[in-house]
């Protein structure tokens, strides 16, 4: 396992980071299967888990919090809010009512006094910088929180984050997590460079392209992951830009094999190659998946490969764009872009 520093925090973490979305209904992942993969990943190196009060309503921080019952000082613990937790209004967001209201329910979930980093799930168009900020540098004042991130924010609300930082005299963000991998490169494009710009530690999520990439989607094959299940418009080949994936995928399938790798260890080699990269976060649902990533983890492509993958998707790329999960508002809701 490879270590970086996130950020310009000086924490050490793991190039791989173990992402626990499918810990619980989502994933049907039991406690005993959530226990093991967690025993796994930290055995082989892996030193931050990564949650989301939003993974099955709590489930995930639940089974998480169980899993590293007696360790906790040995793993950085992150986790995030923002996205609904119930019906009523008010229990979803980054106001400061609600901050700080969910982290004391993902504390109490997890069954620690304070996670590592604390991340805003989106960006909340609702909500001041100034009041997410306030809130934020308030709980890490208290020690319920070490640090703080952003995830999936568009470049230009990561900057005027850092303004409003330095404006109002709070602490700031120092982390952001952005969806990138071969297939989705967009973030190249303007996220990366501004998160070198200031520093930021970036650790990305879906690396696998929601299983795309993980070698089991081929030509000719039925898909059957799944993420199919339960997002069929993302795997129906039918639609161009899913035909694009696929034809991608038959191309980089070919790299791999050329280079001795697996697509996982392509898939992971590359996104942890970038300079802007702190670490890709894997997201296993069973022993297999995980030993199968965990093969990665010391991956490290040539020259020639990542030139041969540029070739197929090229730099700063988006093959489905409409899968962003950064698009500003106005772009969504015409309501936003009319007089």
């Amino acid at each position: 396992m490879q270590y970086r520093t996130l950020g310009r925090t000086g924490v050490q973490v793991s190039t791989l980071a173990l992402g626990a979305m499918n810990f619980g209904s989502i994933g049907r992942t039991t406690q005993d299967e959530a226990t093991a993969i967690v025993d796994g990943a930290l055995a082989a190196g892996i030193n931050l888990i990564d949650t989301a009060d939003a993974y099955s309503r709590g489930e995930s921080e639940e089974m998480v919090g169980k899993a590293i019952a007696g360790r906790r000082d040995d793993l950085v613990l992150a986790t995030k809010a923002y996205l609904p937790m119930s019906d009523e209004r008010n229990h979803r967001g980054s106001s400061r009512r609600w901050l700080i209201t969910e982290l004391d329910n993902s504390l109490r979930r997890l069954g620690v006094d304070h996670v590592d980093l604390y991340q805003i799930h989106r960006w909340d168009p609702a909500t001041s910088d100034e009041e997410t900020l306030s809130a934020l540098t308030d709980l890490q004042r208290a020690g319920k929180i070490r640090y703080f991130g952003s995830s999936t924010f568009p470049a230009y609300r990561i900057v005027q984050a850092q303004w409003a930082a330095r404006e109002h005299h709070l602490s700031r963000y120092v982390t952001e997590q952005p969806g990138y991998s071969i297939l989705q490169r967009g973030i190249e494009t303007h996220v990366l460079p501004v998160t070198e710009e200031y520093g930021l530690g970036v650790l990305v999520w879906s690396p696998l392209a929601s299983g795309w990439l993980s070698g089991a989607i081929r030509e000719g094959r039925e898909i059957t992951t799944s993420r199919a299940a339960f997002m069929p418009q993302r795997f129906d080949t039918a639609i161009p830009a899913n035909r694009a994936k696929l034809d991608a995928v038959e191309k980089l399938a070919a790299v791999a094999a050329e280079a001795g790798l697996t697509m996982i260890q392509l898939a992971l080699g590359f996104v942890t190659a970038h300079p802007a990269v702190t670490s890709a976060i894997i997201g296993p649902r069973t022993m297999d998946h995980l030993h199968s990533q965990l093969a990665a983890a010391d991956t490290v492509l040539s020259a020639e490969v990542l030139d041969a993958i540029d070739a197929i998707v090229a730099p700063g790329v988006d093959l489905a764009a409409d899968e962003k999960s950064d698009t500003p508002p106005a772009l969504l809701d015409p309501a936003l872009r009319r007089r």
